[in-house]
């Protein structure tokens, strides 16, 4: 395989929410590929943020899914689609966090490759609230009007909810009518990506660490995508001597012949802190 793996032929973006315009751009200069028009094609089945269709619990799967069916229903065999989960962080959990996936798979050349951007640089944000200035610093905080919110009675109910809202006086109107019958609204920042320019530049930026990634080639076969596929923890402590939980290793694969490689000192330093050894700091 050559740096010409993808050059010429036709990639599909498997998604329903414009990801494409940030997306299309870079694949197509980077790569070399035709972008296929997608029209009508429904990710929503495959889950939504909001509840109507249970989500894939795992991220992956669902991009996997994602971009079999593109390739199934448009006749092609490239196709890319990310996946996008929002909560707290997994190491600072005071921080919400945009963890999202982007994954190519090319059926042609029995390829998968993956990223992942885990990020804090996210909206994403939701309560129940009981008046207009509550609703009001709220949707302040979060970049409205230009990040559209979803309004809805409670937090699982579905019914009557209201999504893309992106007007003030459409979203007084519609908080007025529920604090009116209920006496307090749900509302959440829409994460759908045409609705929501952070989450949309994170996608961008994922998009460039895919390109990074396939640039990557495998030093036996000379695949693409011959990035990191496990880590390896024991960076030694500086005061003891004894490994720590910090990386000392990546472990770089290729899943076309097997190959792997360790690169030592990943993060450009040989020791770690005594305050993250489980010795020094119990």
């Amino acid at each position: 395989m050559d740096n010409h793996t993808f050059k010429g032929r036709d990639l599909v973006i498997a998604t329903m929410h414009n990801k494409e315009a940030v997306m299309a751009p870079i694949l197509e200069a980077e790569l070399g590929v035709t972008i296929v028009e997608v029209n009508g094609f429904n990710t929503d089945c495959f889950g939504t943020f909001t509840g109507e269709v249970e989500r894939n619990p795992n991220p992956v799967e669902a991009a996997r899914m994602k971009c079999r069916a593109a390739m199934k229903r448009y006749g092609c065999s490239l196709a890319v689609a990310s996946e996008g989960s929002f909560g707290s962080h997994p190491t600072v959990p005071f921080l919400p966090a945009d963890d999202e996936i982007i994954l190519l798979i090319d059926m042609e050349y029995g390829l998968e490759i993956k990223v992942r951007e885990l990020t804090t640089d996210t909206n994403f944000k939701a309560g129940r609230l009981h008046t207009w200035e509550e609703v009001k610093n709220f949707a302040e905080e979060v970049c409205f009007p230009s990040h559209s919110l979803i309004l809805r009675r409670d937090k699982d109910d579905i019914s009557n909810m209201v999504k893309g809202i992106n007007s003030w006086n459409n979203l007084k109107t519609l908080v007025d009518i529920l604090l009116g019958k209920y006496g307090g609204v749900f509302l959440e920042t829409d994460m759908r990506a045409l609705h929501n320019p952070t989450r949309m530049n994170v996608i961008k930026n994922a998009t460039k660490r895919l390109i990074e990634s396939i640039n990557k080639k495998c030093p036996a076969c000379t695949a693409p995508g011959f990035d990191v596929v496990d880590v390896r923890e024991g960076l030694p402590c500086e005061a003891c001597g004894m490994p720590t939980r910090s990386t000392l290793a990546y472990i770089c694969g290729c899943q076309k012949c097997g190959a792997r490689r360790e690169s030592l000192y990943p993060h450009s330093k040989t020791q770690e802190s005594p305050m993250y050894c489980d010795w020094c700091n119990p």
